[in-house]
């Protein structure tokens, strides 16, 4: 089943290069911003995390976490970190089940060629874990910042984000 706005996110429980183990339901009162990538050290991921590292005062500001996931393992997420200064926490999903619950890995077509590989994904979700936006076969080039706006256009059209009560 393929994930759609107005959907709720599947939960997750990964290991963070920060040493602690992360779900998606333990996210309060925030938004929550995923984004998977292939791999650690890339150029193209580099760019992207770089990118959203660049950005992570203005996210937090507008109340929204950052996640990148990769299936890398937390050896190399903490190459990645310490080498980048990133600023955020990178979950790591070496056996894809998280990638494969939000459609981030599948079928893909490089210089002809087919083959199975992670989706470049990415997911905003609301403080109740409802999904408000995918983008899907993203270009990093400017991605975070367009992730940026439209959690800041979110904002000056609604209160800040806050969980509801069911």
């Amino acid at each position: 089943m393929e994930l759609k706005v107005g959907d709720k996110a599947p939960n997750f429980h990964l290991q963070g290069d920060d040493s602690k183990s992360h779900s998606l339901h333990s996210q309060k009162d925030q938004y929550t911003v995923l984004y998977f990538y292939p791999k650690d050290l890339t150029p193209g991921c580099t760019t992207e995390s770089c990118e959203f590292s660049g950005l992570f005062d203005d996210f937090q500001k507008e109340g929204a976490r950052i996640f990148g996931i990769s299936k890398d393992d937390l050896p190399s997420h903490n190459r990645f970190k310490s080498k980048y200064g990133l600023q955020f926490t990178l979950l790591s999903d070496p056996d894809l089940s998280t990638h494969k619950a939000y459609g981030a890995y599948g079928e893909k077509t490089l210089y002809g060629k087919t083959s199975l590989g992670v989706l470049r994904t990415t997911y905003l979700l609301d403080a109740d874990k409802k999904i408000i936006k995918i983008w899907k076969k993203v270009r990093v080039k400017d991605h975070a910042q367009t992730v940026f706006d439209t959690v800041r256009k979110l904002n000056s059209t609604e209160p800040a984000p806050k969980k509801t009560k069911k």
